[in-house]
């Protein structure tokens, strides 16, 4: 683990944030703007939330009003969560407060699901004690002839209140900061905008499908943004790490708009460390400062340079290390040869075919000895935070744990219900009353609720909550897929588990935060199993957060129950899936796949229909969910082949939890 520092800041000593990386012995000169990288996001968004609640009261103590520039998405959510916290538990009052958001849809109306200003409501608003005729947000209903207007009184509003204290800012994975995309001038002011590709295909999931998403949004210009006297831009999440490394080491281009930031006097970049993984800083750290040659520095250091240099492990020279800034950890160890094979050899023990172990009795010479062997066959948990999770993201693993004898059950932690189409959900109808009419089953109550069904399904407008019968439908959809993936890995349905985790029950994209009921379940399920091996999901890029509170649910039950006896002999791996993938330095275990266990793989994911050819939520990637799990497992297997090891069709990696709540 790095050690951290305070942050560096040209404000006062009371508004910097503490357990960072910077300042000359944690940063690059290649960044072009201060950085604080946190370990954990949760530690990021509660120091960006101390922040804003010390200027807050700090204003409030001098008799100030205080203008907060504040941001919608993912990223800024946690920050709101805990500025409630500090306005219920610790007196922090809003009433000194001015709002100006970045940005509206248009058209939208503030009513709509995916209007901004019901976000703000929903998720801070409504929670404190801010006057409304302090909020301001950019109208998404005010007519396209006086749009012109009201973007030159939105700025007029902001000058009015002197101007913005501290802008709160995310970033697209354009580039963008509020709606301005590729292209945005550094002179420019509130505008009606038009939205880029990338950009609707990110928040195609909100509405419902991309073609429902607006073209247009008024946003603040980037003028306006740099007119703040404070600037703090968040990034959380693997997914942002290539934006993140453009933005703070590139050059300042309109082609990324966020970089006009690094001209600003007082901006800052909140990482946590996956956001921060392409920086210089993250990548090859001991390129600009010393750093503690442990284990996994150590191997990260030496995948690396095979990467920078083309070279397989054990052809890597001492010039190689000397050339690269590795002269520390080569004279450490003395010579490349040993060092090489050293790594060499932690790599090829990661590499087994049998993920559950091997019983005793069928171990051959030169086998490798795992702790996991002692224990034959085992019971075996697998939590798929969607019904078809585990068969995209460690289905050929799967398919070996079963046919290799082990007592193997998967618990799907949510319904999925809302990635259903309508369309689907509307032939599954028909299906089941022209059954029910063939069959005798056709009474008067099921005819009126097959009807008013159908009516349902078929006056919904675009992302339009589902009502709960329509919900339970879907679920349905969804479970009987589940079941043909579960019988095409071997599974018989006793050992499926539907938990329809509360959280996860809005009917909406954005859920709600985990509770204790979601976690008490988890914990049940374990307790009742009582298993030796525990697998969940670890691909935190999850775009739309339901994997980490998945996993959330997971590590916190497996915390509570720590104490029990089976836990000393259960061991719990990280899988990712549709995604990302682990980096190789991060990998414990990888499985290899035959192509036939890759065709069988893709098979179970063929069972889930509704996710076929075009999934509701497919997120950036177009493509399909079989296709991205190929492609990745593919692409890890010629990772290992370049580094000199066995090669392979495909692999499936995991990382081994190592107890720490740190999601």
């Amino acid at each position: 683990m790095h050690r951290y520092l305070p942050c560096m800041s040209t404000m006062a000593s009371d508004r910097r944030m503490d357990g960072v990386h910077s300042g000359p012995d944690g940063a690059s000169a290649r960044e072009r703007i201060p950085v604080a990288v946190f370990h954990r996001p949760a530690a990021a968004s509660a120091a960006v939330a101390a922040e804003i609640a010390a200027l807050v009261r700090a204003k409030a103590a001098r008799g100030e009003r205080c203008v907060l520039g504040l941001a919608t998405g993912s990223t800024p959510v946690s920050v709101y969560n805990e500025l409630i916290r500090l306005h219920r538990e610790e007196g922090l009052s809003f009433s000194n407060v001015v709002t100006f958001n970045l940005d509206e849809y248009w058209p939208m109306q503030p009513h709509e699901l995916q209007s901004y200003h019901r976000f703000m409501r929903e998720h801070l608003f409504d929670h404190i004690d801010i006057d409304p005729a302090n909020v301001n947000l950019p109208c998404g209903t005010v007519p396209a002839n006086a749009v012109h207007a009201h973007c030159e009184e939105y700025e007029r509003r902001i000058r009015e209140h002197g101007g913005i204290d501290l802008q709160l800012l995310g970033i697209g994975r354009t580039g963008h900061v509020g709606f301005n995309e590729p292209g945005s001038g550094r002179l420019s002011r509130t505008r009606l905008i038009t939205l880029d590709r990338v950009t609707r295909q990110d928040a195609a999931s909100d509405f419902f499908g991309e073609e429902h998403v607006p073209l247009r949004a008024v946003t603040m210009g980037i003028a306006t943004i740099l007119e703040a006297r404070r600037i703090v831009l968040m990034a959380l999440g693997e997914g942002k790490a290539p934006i993140i490394e453009r933005f703070v080491e590139g050059d300042v281009s309109d082609g990324v708009p966020a970089t006009f930031l690094q001209g600003h006097p007082d901006a800052l970049v909140v990482l946590d460390r996956a956001a921060a993984g392409r920086l210089t800083r993250e990548r090859c750290p001991w390129s600009v400062r010393a750093v503690r040659w442990d284990e996994p520095m150590v191997r990260k250091a030496v995948l690396w340079l095979c990467e920078a240099t083309g070279k397989p492990i054990l052809k890597l020279t001492n010039e190689d290390y000397n050339e690269h800034h590795l002269q520390d950890l080569l004279a450490m160890h003395g010579r490349a040869y040993d060092l090489n094979l050293r790594v060499f050899r932690e790599l090829q023990e990661t590499i087994t075919g049998w993920p559950g172990g091997k019983p005793r009795e069928q171990k051959l010479a030169g086998d490798i000895d795992r702790p996991r062997d002692r224990v034959f066959p085992k019971r075996v948990v697998l939590f798929s935070p969607h019904p078809d999770d585990d068969v995209i993201s460690m289905g050929g693993t799967l398919i070996r744990l079963v046919d290799q004898g082990h007592e193997v059950h998967v618990a799907y932690q949510t319904s999925g219900n809302i990635a259903v189409f309508d369309a689907d959900a509307m032939r599954f109808l028909d299906f089941a009353s022209e059954f029910n009419a063939r069959f005798g089953f056709d009474g008067a109550n099921t005819e009126r609720l097959e009807h008013a069904l159908a009516d349902r399904l078929r006056s919904k407008r675009p992302g339009e909550v589902d009502p709960p019968e329509v919900q339970l439908l879907k679920g349905m959809i969804r479970r009987g897929e589940a079941r043909a993936a579960g019988v095409a890995c071997g599974l018989p349905h006793e050992r499926l588990h539907f938990m329809d985790l509360p959280f996860y029950e809005t009917g909406r994209v954005r859920k709600k935060p985990l509770g204790e009921e979601d976690i008490r379940l988890t914990v049940e399920l374990l307790d009742r199993l009582q298993p030796h091996q525990v697998y969940a999901a670890g691909d935190l890029s999850d775009p739309h957060g339901t994997h980490r509170v998945c996993l959330g649910a997971v590590l916190r039950a497996l915390h509570r129950l720590r104490d029990r006896a089976w836990m000393a002999d259960c061991e719990v791996l990280l899988y990712r899936g549709a995604w990302q993938e682990w980096d190789l330095e991060d990998i414990d275990m990888a499985v290899p796949l035959s192509p036939d266990e890759v065709m069988r793989k893709r098979q179970a994911i063929f069972k889930h229909q509704s996710q076929k050819d075009r999934a509701p939520f497919p997120g950036a990637d177009e493509r399909e969910f079989w296709q991205r799990a190929e492609q990745r497992n593919a692409a890890t297997a010629a990772r290992y082949d370049a580094l000199g090891l066995p090669e392979y069709t495909a692999m499936e990696a995991f990382r081994i939890w190592d107890g720490s709540l740190d999601f």
